[in-house]
């Protein structure tokens, strides 16, 4: 079966704003995530890509532009499925207000029961999302065959859950994964498991330099901004 390549959207706005940005319009790259984008097709040039499927949020289609205008024989799929969490009422609201709502805890230590008010379940984000990689890897390997590489832009809940579903985790463990902005991750499938094969690879390593701050213990909600 296909080896699909999980590409995290570059920074955006909300990213280094602080906001759960969710389905809100409008989210786009910042500077940094503009860079991070027009980095892809170089990092990617070796592989023989067959597909490219990406979520329908701005930042997604920002980000997967430049490997498109590299690679004009390449068109982007529009995959719902793989669209960020529906944050509900929680969407465009800072995470330093959320962090004491009590849900958060939830979202934290259990997301499998996780809810969010007028949204969605973290449990049916995961189940949409492995039922879409499920369905582009019988597509790809029809249409190019088993060792058939294609690309999928996504978001940082999207992307950890789906690494939680190769690796055999429940999705309560999902938030010891890390992807950052433009992060690539690599899972290839096979008949009997798949093998993740690269996690969260930005090629730089700047992010695990100590801070002045540390890190929180919390895993941030739909991702973190990256380094700083």
């Amino acid at each position: 079966m296909p080896t699909l390549i999980l590409v995290r959207h570059g920074r955006s706005t909300a990213n280094t704003e602080g906001v759960l940005a969710g389905w809100t319009p409008g989210v786009a790259l910042d500077e940094r995530g503009g860079e991070q984008a027009a980095a892809l097709p170089a990092r990617l040039a070796a592989l023989p890509i067959s597909e490219v499927v990406t979520s329908p949020l701005q930042r997604c289609q920002e980000t997967i532009r430049p490997l498109l205008e590299a690679r004009p024989g390449l068109t982007a799929h529009t995959e719902e499925r793989i669209g960020e969490c529906h944050y509900g009422d929680w969407s465009g609201r800072k995470l330093a207000d959320l962090k004491d709502e009590p849900l958060m805890e939830v979202v934290q230590a259990h997301p499998s029961a996780a809810a969010f008010p007028g949204g969605e379940s973290m449990r049916a984000m995961a189940t949409r999302a492995a039922e879409a990689v499920r369905e582009w890897n019988a597509r790809v390997e029809r249409d190019h065959g088993a060792d058939a590489v294609y690309v999928m832009c996504s978001h940082g809940d999207i992307i950890k859950s789906l690494v939680a579903d190769a690796l055999g985790l429940h999705l309560d463990l999902f938030q010891r994964i890390s992807v950052e902005p433009c992060s690539i991750t690599a899972i290839r499938y096979t008949r009997l498991r798949p093998f993740l094969v690269r996690l969260g690879d930005t090629g730089d390593f700047a992010s695990l330099a100590p801070r002045e701050e540390p890190p929180a213990g919390d895993a941030t909600v739909g991702g973190g901004a990256g380094a700083p």
